[in-house]
């Protein structure tokens, strides 16, 4: 059997059983910030299993992509993976231990055809329910194990949410492959034992105080390791054996012109290559860019690792762009999504892998110069600090770092170094967190109520509706309970049972309006959209500007409809902007995030370099092109596998139902999405299209701004008056001010390169007093100079000299420049692997004069506010590095 062929076969089996086959979801977790990256497939189930939505069915299979961080540095040896695919089947509140644990046996021994003597079951240590089942389907008792909490009770997966007592089945690999001892049974350390299948019966939710409450229904979560599982159905020790992974293996031997099996280091390096390279597509195909903080993080270090290792076969020159079309390749077929951004895949690679070449080659040397000061000082370790500053300053790999020291007969300060990455760790959770006090206060309030049914939206018809209040929720008594009336001069929250406001969603803000009621009128500032148990929900935010508004009160609900028109124009100008992007820039081009506002509408899409002038003008004009030829603007609603296999484009990380709202551009179509937001009938409607901006908002991530309809016209009528303002105090027609700017930019460039020169020739003469005003710090020399008015750049080349003279220094200067202060720290290598930072050095100098500013280890410069205090924040450079360098530094000269 085949991946391909257990794939399947797992799906279809529990299809037979009433299952609903669910596609799986995006590595990056969808609305659940306790998760950095999905690690099973019951995450996107989670919702059902805490009731907060109401799952397509009771019963539900899926296989799902999954990657876990854990196990990153044990990635090498035979079974450890990052990325993996989990097959499962989930029961929201319909079956349990019995059915779960039957179909398993039956699907492992009569499906999949793995012998009963190889097969071992583990259960947890009071489950009397689950080992009187195993029993019932045939399996001797003496194979039925009890552990503990630690092995045997799963989740919850993150900080929160379902968790219960598991059960697992292990395959038996052989005795080859243990450790020999007699009393060696599932859950040993040798690895004898492959656990293939994991069967959860989800009881109760945690709270992130650890607290466990009885779900309302227990529910049943299996998840299944398609790649342990396998190995063991194609007879193999590891999955790297099997047809999943083979195919890589190759490319990795072929790349680095070695064999796999004949060299135990080789083979560990190829298999960390082929994980690592086999998880990057996919998390880069799910959105995610390399960083320095969070998903990330995790992306950059495997990358790196994976680098790294392929150094270590030879490979000196950038090969894993190559090798991720291979993962492409072998799995296109099971996740379009590869296909469909191959091009971004390979070139966020290549960039980040050429990036970090230049960092092994930084890093090598300042490896050296730890390695020189531990001789000196008599240390046979590495300091577990530097080790880290490495890592996290250059990025260095701690592994490499490792290796180099151990070749010189010198170990690492691992305990130094991982209370530093603890203190690191804790700042990363603490930057990520979430504040949602005000959504979940909200929600807790609406929970209580009993509601029939979602609202129902009918502002695709009209703009003016007759409708029922259901709730009343006063600011002041959130997130208390409900109220039956309220009153002018209170900020209030609406539920109606139908209205015509449009809730924010999918990044189209809400609509403004008006509530009216015989007895009161309530002014709508924003329409948001809450689900609670299942029910789908518009609350009108605003404020009572007119006597009183009860529960059950007949009211009429109208939308600004100037505001909706605006909306919808920017909406289906988004679209059309981002089938602009896919035509001129790459198919691999899709929507990363979204605003859509009345006054402008906001991009965002995976690209790596900036789009040129004439790129941004060749989209704008696209769109304006389709806008005047008046296209019509049409939507559907169609089952969601229906639209996908048209070629509907689906929103990044976005969740959707069994059927799906699809709008369409133009026949023959020229963009198709899925969407719920609010439209024009036809492009003609929208006007003027305008880009107002283009940039970056991360590493591989792009953001386009642009107006269009009145705003556009307005913002033209302004350029043209400011044009005309700028010809008439130019003396000049408005034809040729571009032609008189640019003489008068020429002019005054003549002019700065003329006092560059001049600022060039004082610096050399000052250097020489410079030089002999060198202080000595505990041994470090020491420049720190006030300056006389210098711009930037002079006074970084005076910095670049001194620092070639001194060969081991810190120099710190400053000069007041257009009456703002100005600071410039630089330190050489050798002090920087001694613990200084020029970053740190600058940013408290230039706090004295109220200013800021940040840099590298080796390099750093700020800017201050108050010239006057210039020389007091000098007076501090010599104690902070008497702080830092406690012991004397010898002279090399």
């Amino acid at each position: 059997m085949t991946s391909d062929e257990l794939r399947q076969t797992f799906l279809n089996f529990f299809q037979d059983r009433g299952h609903k086959i669910i596609p799986g979801s995006s590595l990056v977790p969808h609305g659940d910030p306790t998760l950095l990256l999905t690690t099973a497939g019951m995450v996107q189930i989670k919702p059902y299993f805490l009731g907060l939505e109401v799952p397509p069915s009771q019963r539900l299979t899926s296989c799902q992509k999954c990657f876990r961080t854990t196990d990153i540095d044990s990635v090498g040896d035979n079974k450890h993976l990052t990325f993996f695919e989990m097959l499962g089947n989930f029961s929201v509140g319909n079956y349990f231990k019995r059915e779960a644990i039957s179909w398993a046996w039956e699907f492992v021994t009569k499906y999949l055809n793995l012998s009963e003597e190889r097969l071992w079951i583990t259960i947890y240590l009071d489950d009397e329910e689950a080992f009187a089942h195993w029993r019932e389907v045939g399996v001797s008792t003496e194979r039925i194990l009890c552990f503990g909490q630690k092995d045997n009770f799963w989740g919850p997966a993150g900080d929160s949410g379902p968790c219960g007592p598991c059960s697992e089945i292990h395959y038996d690999l052989g005795e080859e492959f243990g450790c020999n001892r007699p009393d060696c049974k599932p859950n040993c350390d040798c690895g004898r034992f492959s656990e293939i299948w994991n069967l959860v019966f989800t009881q109760y939710n945690q709270d992130r105080s650890g607290q466990r409450t009885p779900l309302p229904k227990p529910n049943i979560d299996t998840g299944m390791g398609l790649e342990r599982t396998l190995a063991a159905i194609q007879g193999k020790s590891s999955p790297y054996e099997t047809d999943l992974f083979s195919p890589l293996i190759n490319k990795v031997c072929q790349l680095a012109g070695k064999e796999y099996g004949q060299d135990e280091n080789v083979d560990r390096a190829m298999r960390i290559v082929t994980e690592h390279g086999r998880g990057i597509p996919f998390l880069i195909a799910d959105g995610v860019m390399p960083s320095n903080e969070g998903r990330g993080y995790v992306l950059r270090r495997i990358l790196r690792r994976a680098s790294l290792f392929g150094r270590r076969l030879g490979l000196d020159k950038p090969f894993l762009g190559e090798f991720a079309n291979v993962v492409v390749e072998k799995m296109k077929h099971v996740y379009p999504e590869l296909i469909t951004n191959e091009a971004l895949i390979t070139d966020v690679i290549k960039t980040e892998e050429n990036k970090f070449i230049s960092t092994l080659e930084i890093g090598l040397a300042l490896v050296e110069n730890l390695i020189d000061d531990a001789c000196k000082e008599k240390r046979d370790y590495l300091k577990g600090e530097e080790i880290f500053r490495l890592y996290d300053t250059y990025g260095f790999p701690k592994e490499l770092t490792a290796e180099i020291a151990r070749e010189k007969g010198l170990s690492i300060d691992w305990e130094g170094f991982q209370a530093e990455m603890e203190r690191q760790r804790e700042r990363a959770r603490a930057a990520y967190n979430i504040t949602l006090a005000a959504t979940v206060g909200l929600r807790g309030n609406l929970s209580v109520v009993k509601i029939p049914s979602s609202t129902n939206f009918v502002g695709d018809r009209t703009l003016k509706h007759q409708s029922t209040v259901v709730v009343l929720l006063p600011e002041s008594e959130w997130p208390k309970n409900r109220v039956d009336s309220v009153s002018q001069g209170q900020y209030v929250g609406v539920v109606l049972r139908e209205t015509p406001f449009y809730g924010e969603m999918g990044g189209q803000v809400g609509d403004t309006g008006e509530i009216r009621g015989k007895k009161g009128r309530i002014t709508v500032t924003n329409a948001v959209r809450h689900t609670v148990s299942g029910s789908e929900l518009v609350v009108h935010q605003g404020g009572v500007v007119e006597g009183h508004i009860f529960v059950d009160d007949v009211v009429e609900a109208e939308v600004d409809e100037h505001r909706r028109l605006d909306i919808a124009r920017n909406h289906t100008a988004t679209h059309l902007l981002q089938a602009a992007l896919r035509q001129i820039l790459g198919s691999y081009i899709q929507q990363r995030g979204s605003l859509v506002e009345p006054e402008r509408l906001r991009f965002d899409f995976p690209q790596l370099l900036p789009l040129s002038q004439e790129e941004v003008k060749k989209i704008q004009q696209w769109v304006n092109e389709r806008i005047r030829q008046n296209l019509p603007v049409k939507t559907k609603i169609i089952p969601y596998n229906e639209a996908i296999a048209e070629g509907a484009i689906a929103l990044f990380e976005e969740k959707y139902g069994e059927t799906v709202r699809v709008v369409e551009i133009a026949e023959p179509v020229i963009s198709k999405e899925l969407c719920g937001g609010t439209h024009v009938k036809s492009t003609g409607e929208i006007g003027t299209f305008l880009i107002t901006s283009e940039g970056s908002i991360g590493t591989g991530l792009r953001r386009i701004e642009a107006i269009t309809g009145r705003v556009a016209e307005s913002l033209i009528d302004t350029r043209f008056s400011s044009l005309r303002s700028m010809a008439d105090a130019l003396e000049s027609p408005l034809e040729k001010v571009p032609e008189k700017v640019k003489t008068l930019m020429e002019d005054l460039e003549k002019e700065r390169k003329r006092s560059l020169l001049l600022e060039r020739e004082l610096s050399r003469r000052m250097l020489e007093s410079l030089l002999k005003g060198v202080e000595r710090v505990n041994g470090v020399m020491v420049i720190v100079a006030r300056m006389p008015p210098l711009s930037m750049p002079i006074l970084r080349e005076i910095g670049d000299m001194l620092r070639d003279k001194l060969r081991s220094g810190v120099i710190v200067l400053a000069t007041v420049y257009d009456n703002k202060p100005n600071f410039l720290a630089m330190i050489t290598p050798d002090l920087v692997a001694r613990g200084l930072h020029a970053a740190d050095i600058i940013k408290q100098v230039a706090r004295v004069t109220g200013g800021g500013g940040g840099g590298k280890a080796d390099m750093a410069q700020a800017g201050g506010k108050d010239p006057s205090r210039v020389d007091e924040a000098l007076k501090l450079v010599k104690n902070i590095i008497a702080r830092r360098v406690s012991s004397p530094v010898k002279n090399e000269d």
